[in-house]
This record gives C-alpha cells, structure tokens and sequence, in this order.
C-alpha cells in the first residue's frame, strides 16, 4: 500500500479506502455500480481506490452509505416498485418541470394516452398522461422500472423519494397508486409453506381471500407471467392487498439469470390504493421510518400462526419464519433505492429474440444469391423525429436531463 504515502493522505483514510475496496469486491459490485449509487464518477471512485483522490469526509460517508445499500448481509429492504400520482392541472409542463424537475424537451410526445387520457409523454419507462379535462388533470406513472430509472433522475438532483413527495402533496398530488416491495434476499420467505398455511387455516386476516399459483401459470392479463410460486392475499380490487412472489423464478424467466445467482429471492410487495396509498406516504413523511409503516400495514391486515387443536385460533402462536420476518431477531429494515440509467436495453433483448434470428436468415440469403438486400434496406432506412428524440436520450447524460 505504498502508493497511499503521499502528501494529504491519512492513515485512517488508507484504512477507509482498504475497507470500501475489499467490501465491494466481496459484495460483487462494480466500480460503475458503486458510483452511480454515491453520485460520482466510476474513473473518479477508481482514483480514490488507487490512492490518486482524497475524498472528503462527507464523501466518505456518502461512499459508504452507498455500498452498504448492497450488503448481502442485510436480509430485508424496501423499494418503491409503483407510483402512480394525479395532479389537478393540465399543465404538463409545471408538472413535468417543477415537481419531476426534469427537462420536458427530452420526452417523447405521443397524440394518444390510456386510462381515457388523450395523449402521453415519456422518458424510457417515466409516463406522463394528460387531459384536457381538470378533473382528469395530469397524471404520472412509475412502474417498476420507471421508479429505477427516476431514482437515477433523483441521484443526479441530489434529492431523495421523501423530498419529491413532499413536493407532490404540496401541489396537491391525489395517491392513486403506491407498491412498496420488501426484498428477501436470504429466503426468509418460504412461499409454498405460507401458501399451505393459508389453506390449513393458519393464516389469520382481515382478508376473505387469498390465491395462489404454481411456476410457470398465467397470473393475470395485466399481472407478470412466471413469477414463479406467487401468493395474493386479499382482494385485488381492494385498497390493500399483499403479493409475496418468488422474485429469483422471475429474474430466470426475464433475464436467463440463474437462480442461485439471483441478488434477491423472494418479494413481498405491499399494493396501495387511494387513501391507503395516502396514508402510508404521510407516515413515511412524518416518522422517516420504512420499518414502522411496512410492517405496521402487514401486521394490521395479516398474519401466520402454527395450529394448535388444544386452544382458540386467535391464541395460536406465531409461525417462528413469520415472526423473524416481521422483525424478531433481525436487522431494521431500511428504505433503499437501486438507480439504473435509462437504456436501449429492452428494444435490444427485442431485437435478439424477434429480429435477429429472421435478419440472419435474410443474410445468409443475400449471401447465397450474391445480394446486398439487407444493406440496402438499413442504408434506406429513413430515421422518425421519434427515433431522433431516442437518440438525443440516449446521449444525454442525467445531469443534461435534470433541472
């Protein structure tokens, strides 16, 4: 460690610089990950590795917060996976501008929408819908991906989930819609036993129902397809209803990401509608505590007990999974975020397993009969103003796109 014995550079500073290498090779995360996560550059995170940057202790602390965010020592986390919010304007652009705080040039305008609104505008997966009807007014929707991508957007302004709701309820944003999803990285969650609770009657709910599926069944039109072993609880048409699905399963049938390798095993996901939605962000707001207003809703609507014939069903004693779980002898649950930059990536799986096996074909052909068909198709290919305003996406760094 000799490269660390210059002017400026400290013992401890050494000693931090050791410890955040060591973590994140062990953590398995790359320097391009770490950086994003910290709000800095990866050459400048590898500087600081190699002893060339001085990092000041804010930094420091900031680095280090970032990479515990990846501790697979921490069993649990939460993750907002879904936000839809309706504004009572029709003012795309105050909304888009001022309260996203990004740059409205950058999206992409669309003459039709859905939910009965007229047209839309987006940013990879950051939908915003308008009407002209104020009661309709403006709405914006984050789905899973969408909130990834506005975390990114939120790292770049230097501003956390709880600032912008705080911006949202003071231009008096209507919850439509909130998931909150609790990662089990460890497989605290054993959903083919809690499914089989549920139908021994050991599961003790508010709730009149619950459903469960197999690998590899279709859950719902609107809902994933192969998420593996799945358990809803509860009504989904109701305001509040739970889905615990096997999240590794899912990554394998997305991705081609084996099981074992998967970063989290198995999702709780909170769904909330209206006030309900409402209400949990005003606890997050109020108490800034993610332990408290996850488990608080769990724990109001659900829970699992092992029977025992000798006493009534409300004395049943908690199933000691479920108990671990909802906090007995584990670590605090934390809010964390997962930027991921918007990328051409899900056009590009699109193009490998729907084009690319015709387009070779097409190849080979021109190659047998001495053609250039495909070369003259592409060279003729005429580029959208849509397919321009990709580009100028793509190119554009979050820094360029925030305000």
């Amino acid at each position: 460690m000799r490269f660390f014995r210059q002017e400026g550079f400290s013992l401890n500073e050494e000693t931090w610089v050791r410890d955040i290498k060591e973590k994140r090779e062990i953590y398995g995360i790359s320097q391009q990950k770490l950086a994003l996560a910290a709000g800095i550059t990866r050459p400048y995170l590898s500087d600081i590795e190699t002893g060339k940057a001085h990092p000041s202790e804010a930094l420091q602390e900031a680095i280090t917060e970032a990479l515990e965010r990846f501790n697979p020592d921490t069993p649990l986390e939460m993750l907002f996976d879904y936000v839809r919010i309706r504004f009572p304007t029709t003012d795309v652009k105050h909304i888009v501008e001022d309260v996203l705080r990004l740059r409205l040039p950058y999206f992409i305008h669309e003459d039709y929408g859905f939910y009965s609104y007229t047209e839309h505008y987006y940013l990879g997966d950051i939908f915003v819908l308008v009407s002209p009807e104020l009661e309709k007014g403006v709405l914006l929707e984050l789905k899973g991906r969408g909130c990834r991508q506005f975390e990114s957007y939120l790292l770049a302004q230097e501003r956390s989930w709880y600032e912008f709701f705080m911006d949202v309820l003071m231009e008096d944003g209507v919850m439509k819609r909130l998931d909150l999803a609790i990662n089990d990285k460890t497989g605290i969650l054993n959903i083919p036993h809690l499914t089989e609770k549920c139908r021994n009657e050991e599961c003790i709910s508010v709730f009149r129902s619950f459903k469960s599926y197999r690998s590899g069944e279709l859950v719902r039109r609107e809902e994933k397809e192969c998420m593996g072993n799945t358990l809803y609880i509860g009504s989904l048409q109701s305001e509040v209803y739970f889905c615990i699905y096997e999240k590794d399963y899912e990554q394998y049938k997305k991705h081609d990401i084996p099981i074992e390798d998967a970063e989290v095993k198995n999702r709780f996901e909170i769904r909330l509608k209206n006030e309900r939605a409402f209400y949990a962000i005003r606890d997050l707001l109020e108490h800034d505590n993610p332990e408290r207003t996850a488990f608080q809703i769990i724990n109001r609507y659900v829970r699992f007990v092992d029977r025992d014939d000798t006493k009534p069903r409300s004395d049943w004693r908690i199933n000691e999974e479920w108990a671990w779980f909802i906090g007995e002898h584990r670590g605090i649950l934390k809010l964390t975020t997962k930027p991921e930059p918007y990328s051409f990536e899900r056009t590009l799986h699109w193009l490998s397993h729907q084009v690319a096996p015709t387009l070779k074909l097409a190849l080979r052909l021109d190659k047998m009969n001495h053609t250039q068909i495909v070369h003259d198709i592409i060279t003729h290919a005429k580029l959208t103003e849509k397919h321009e305003k990709i580009l100028k996406q793509q190119a554009a760094a979050a820094k360029e796109v925030v305000l």
